[in-house]
């Protein structure tokens, strides 16, 4: 998951990843989407794929990427646990802020 969590912090990664979200696309495609030049999309979409978060296969000459659900999948279930841990936690705050509101006018 670090690796994944690693590939989502670049906003041209991300791009690359919403794209795919609306289905399959070649590297060209995905490239020209990109502000950058060709050689440094190629390193993106590699590191998506070393991550995980997309999967590729040959069409004669082309490259065909797929978004991978799975990776993202375990980033939402992880996160998740996170926001129920601090939503107990923000609970807890909040109760001990009224206590000491009541104690105050007590």
């Amino acid at each position: 998951m670090d690796s994944a969590l690693r590939a989502l912090a670049d906003p041209h990664r991300r791009a690359v990843l919403e794209r795919l979200s609306q289905g399959p696309a070649s590297a060209g495609e995905l490239g020209a989407l990109l502000p950058i030049s060709q050689p440094a999309a190629s390193r993106h979409l590699s590191v998506l794929r070393d991550a995980g978060l997309v999967a590729v296969e040959h069409d004669a000459q082309r490259r065909i990427y797929r978004l991978r659900p799975e990776p993202m999948a375990e980033i939402g279930d992880w996160l998740q646990q996170r926001q129920r841990e601090w939503e107990h936690r923000f609970a807890a705050l909040h109760t001990e802020i009224a206590r000491g509101k009541k104690n105050r006018s007590s």
